[in-house]
This record gives C-alpha cells, sequence and structure tokens, in this order.
C-alpha cells in the first residue's frame, strides 16, 4: 500500500508539467465505485472534485452521474499518470454547524493519514512577451489542498506553512523538524508531505 501511494506521488510529482494541458479529472479512466448502497459498479469513472461529482460508464455507454453523498469510495487507474488512485467521500464540515461528505484523495494511510483535494486554476505570466504587447499568457495548472486525519476522526487542513504543519504534527515535532531539515525537504510539495506523513507514522 506504501509503495504504492510513494509510486504515484513521483508520478504525479514528475508528471504535472510533461502533461500541462492534460488533467486526469477531464478524462474517463477504468475503476471501480462503491455506493452508499453497498454497490458496486465497474467500469470507466471521470471524476470532479470541486462539484464533487462522478461520472461511470458501468454498460451499454450509459453515463451515471452520482454525488458525493452516495458515493463511500472508487478507485481508477489514472491512463495519465499510469498508476492506481483511491478516493473517499468523507463528512467534512463545510459550515460551523453543518457536514456533508466531499470527495478526498488518499495519499498516505495511517495512523495519522494524508488527504488531498484538488482544483484547476488559471494563472497568469505576467512577465511573458504577450503582456507588454497584448493580454499577458495564460495557462492552467493543479493546485492541492491537504488534509491531515487522525486515527480518531479528527480531520485538519493543512494551510502549507511549515509551522503549521510542526503544529498538527505535534507529538514528534522535534524530530520531524530535524528530518525536515536533514533531508531538506519542502513542505508545500506532495512528494515531500508523502515523505513527512509517513516518517511520523514511523516514530
Amino acid at each position: 500500500m506504501v509503495k504504492k501511494i510513494f509510486t504515484f506521488c513521483l508520478f504525479l510529482a514528475l508528471g504535472l508539467s510533461a502533461y500541462a494541458q492534460e488533467f486526469s479529472s477531464r478524462m474517463f479512466h477504468k475503476g471501480w465505485l462503491v455506493t452508499e448502497d453497498q454497490d458496486t459498479l465497474r467500469g470507466n469513472i471521470k471524476y470532479d472534485m470541486e462539484s464533487n461529482t462522478v461520472q461511470v460508464i458501468a454498460q451499454i455507454e450509459k453515463v451515471n452521474t452520482f454525488s458525493s453523498k452516495k458515493i463511500l469510495y472508487f478507485e481508477i487507474y489514472d491512463t495519465i499518470l499510469k498508476t492506481y488512485r483511491q478516493f473517499y467521500s468523507i463528512p467534512y464540515q463545510v459550515e460551523a454547524n453543518y457536514k456533508t461528505p466531499i470527495l478526498f484523495e488518499v495519499l498516505y494511510e495511517g495512523k495519522t493519514s494524508l488527504l488531498a483535494r484538488e482544483r484547476i486554476v488559471l494563472t497568469t505570466d505576467p512577465y511573458s512577451q504577450a503582456y507588454f504587447n497584448g493580454p499577458a499568457s495564460t495557462s492552467e495548472k493543479l493546485v492541492f489542498t491537504y488534509y491531515f486525519v487522525e486515527i480518531d476522526g479528527k480531520m485538519t487542513m493543512y494551510n502549507g506553512k511549515k509551522n503549521h504543519l510542526f503544529e498538527i504534527l505535534y507529538k514528534n515535532a522535534d524530530k520531524v523538524k530535524a528530518y525536515v531539515r536533514d533531508n531538506r525537504l519542502k513542505t508545500d510539495e506532495m512528494r515531500d508531505i508523502v515523505r513527512i506523513t509517513a516518517f511520523y507514522n514511523s516514530l
């Protein structure tokens, strides 16, 4: 399981630039999905974390669309990244007194697990040549938000800042700090955050 997760993160980190305009969420992938009613559907799957929906073509080219409220779990073989990816629908507090299931990807599973959500954003290069002669050049990229989940179910959204990471992993913060420093890890990059999480779980 851990080997699979690290393999995925390596492919993702190296593959984003190579597939600049090809995003996994815009394509169908082979996989399977478990509904809220415990039914299992196998076929081609397309996910959308921004709308928290999943489309499944299970048979006769019929497209079935499920909201995250109707899903427990799904797994795909990502045809862009060439690796398996796992997603869960987990209740999340979107307002002060309101929780609703939304989609999360599992990056590392342990006593302290690491989840992620992704979105596609449009970025502008103000220093491009186009900027001086007209509209600035734009491009799309994936942006990730990370969440740490304790074994008791407590979930914390990580803001990407080093000090916040050490606050979340407080039980062995000094050892985590030394590990990050000694290995020159970046606390805002997926591959390194997964390594840090794995190290924390090993303590």
